[in-house]
């Protein structure tokens, strides 16, 4: 197969909106004929190209489209010693009439600046997120799969560059925008994800606020207890707060939600949880039917003896690559807690439905949450 990042033409530039024209290299021969939508593992296959803009002398400049591959670094820059990194993670969707739409992206640009000021890493100019998100889809469009319950997940990121070994922030960076077509997070399953009570690890410090920010380093904090959740049979961990591991805050890399009495409860942002789009979503939708929504502490004991007694009847994750995920079992303290099959009129799959329907551009959207960025027209023959 052609290896896209040693041959390429340079091709005449795109429009970057506030981030000026954006020099576009091609990539010889595309690898998308080869790619098996149908049976793809979540995020281990890349398309064509990336975008890559630096910061250097004070300033975000230099913005490119060209062939994924090997990024060039020394061994002392400072993202390795120091962690000043971060990402976020967004889709693009392909509608009914073959046009790429994007789902409050908004949400992820204000949620990447504040991430930013948290790292000491300089922020993209307004607009400069959502400008670079629609220029790197305009070249790699085809890459969005036309199937039910895919799309392209985006990964923007942005790391320090500069070789230096001070205890200081960086003064050079680097953000890339890459894709991956995805499909399911998770495999279908009616019993719905099991998950195990963390009590001992602690996913962020109490405190420090770093929950809130999508940082590279609170992720690889969770690696070692979702590892060991999976060698016990388990899909994920239930993460408590790390001060008196007596309050639920997430559920692996998402938010938690659960049915109280029939009032639908979610931990409150205090720093330590990252504040989801979905969850945004979610609130949002729910609000919208008049239902009850309530955003306070639950203890891990409330929600386990709930579950035991029947006063929850639902329990359920959401983020931005399993949308809204049941929970069927909860593992804590060396038993497991079954809940009920998950309903397919119930209230997760409800919002499932209601999220995936605006996000695809199936349905009304009352809340303008869903762009076109590529028109119909616009992906590449």
């Amino acid at each position: 197969m052609n290896d896209p990042t040693t041959s390429g033409a340079p091709e005449a530039e795109v429009d970057g909106g506030v981030l000026g024209p954006v020099r576009v290299e091609r990539v010889a021969e595309s690898r998308l004929p080869s790619v098996d939508f149908a049976g793809l593992p979540f995020g281990s296959v890349f398309a064509d190209h990336m975008l890559t803009l630096t910061f250097d002398d004070g300033a975000w400049g230099d913005p490119a489209i060209v062939p994924y591959g090997p990024l060039s670094l020394e061994p002392g820059v400072m993202t390795f010693h120091y962690s000043q990194s971060l990402f976020e993670g967004l889709k693009a969707y392909r509608d009914r009439d073959g046009a790429v739409r994007l789902f409050r992206p908004d949400l992820n640009a204000r949620r990447m600046q504040e991430s930013c000021d948290f790292l000491a890493i300089p922020p993209l100019p307004d607009g400069g997120f959502e400008a670079a998100l629609a220029a790197y889809l305009s070249v790699d469009a085809d890459w969005v799969p036309d199937l039910p319950d895919h799309a392209l997940y985006l990964r923007p990121i942005v790391f320090s560059v500069e070789p230096h070994l001070d205890v200081r922030p960086s003064e050079r960076f680097l953000f890339v925008v890459l894709g991956s077509p995805v499909g399911s997070y998770f495999a279908p399953d009616s019993k719905g994800l099991s998950l195990i009570v963390e009590e001992s690890l602690a996913r962020v410090a109490p405190g420090s606020g770093m929950g809130a920010a999508k940082a590279s380093a609170n992720y690889t904090l969770s690696l070692r207890a979702s590892r060991q959740a999976r060698e016990q049979g388990y899909d994920q961990v239930i993460w408590l707060d790390g001060a008196e591991h007596r309050y639920v805050e997430e559920a692996g890399l998402m938010n938690l939600f659960a049915v109280i009495d029939g009032v639908i409860v979610t931990p409150p942002l205090n720093g330590n949880i990252l504040p989801g789009i979905t969850r945004d979503s979610i609130l949002a939708l729910l609000r919208h039917w008049g239902m009850g929504v309530e955003e306070r502490l639950i203890e891990i004991d409330e929600l386990i003896d709930g579950i035991d007694s029947g006063g929850i009847s639902e329990v359920f994750a959401a983020g931005t690559a399993a949308v809204v995920s049941p929970i069927g079992r909860i593992a804590y303290r060396g038993r497991d807690h079954d809940l009920p099959a998950a309903p397919e009129q119930g209230l997760a799959e409800g919002l499932r439905k209601a999220l995936t329907d605006i996000q695809y551009g199936r349905s009304n959207d009352p809340f303008g949450w869903s762009t076109i960025v590529v028109p119909a027209s616009g992906a590449q023959a």
